[in-house]
């Protein structure tokens, strides 16, 4: 009698359940480090404006009226999108204190929910 070649039906379930706990394990892993990642681009992304509003400010002695005159002026080459929201048109814009010229002093995220380390996003 001749052997067949092949994979039995248990062989081939063993190799499946083999696979699906490594993907237990790799798949919370990639979400986490995706999630992580979004958060770093934010932080930097907050990072770049406000370095931009605070050289504007320091050029022109006044913050500008809207996010777009940063790119008008050249302060930006456009507006970054926000990697939580995947918006470009969802910052929150923190007007300055009375008697300073200009509406946009500072700007922070337009994401609801919390960060991983339980802050609120709108909060950096």
């Amino acid at each position: 009698m001749r052997r067949q070649k092949g994979f039995t039906l248990i062989e081939l379930l063993v190799v499946m359940a083999i696979i699906a706990t490594l993907m237990t394990i790799a798949v919370p892993r990639y979400f986490s480090s995706l999630e992580n990642s979004r958060e770093t681009a934010l932080r930097q992304s907050l990072s770049v404006l406000r370095e931009a509003l605070d050289h504007y400010y320091g050029d022109t002695g006044h913050y500008p009226e809207s996010l777009e005159d940063m790119v008008t002026h050249r302060y930006l080459r456009s507006l970054p999108q926000d990697p939580i929201t995947g918006r470009r048109d969802l910052w929150v814009i923190v007007p300055p204190p009375e008697g300073v010229q200009g509406s946009v002093a500072d700007i922070k995220s337009g994401a609801t929910g919390r960060a991983r380390d339980g802050s609120l996003f709108g909060q950096w």
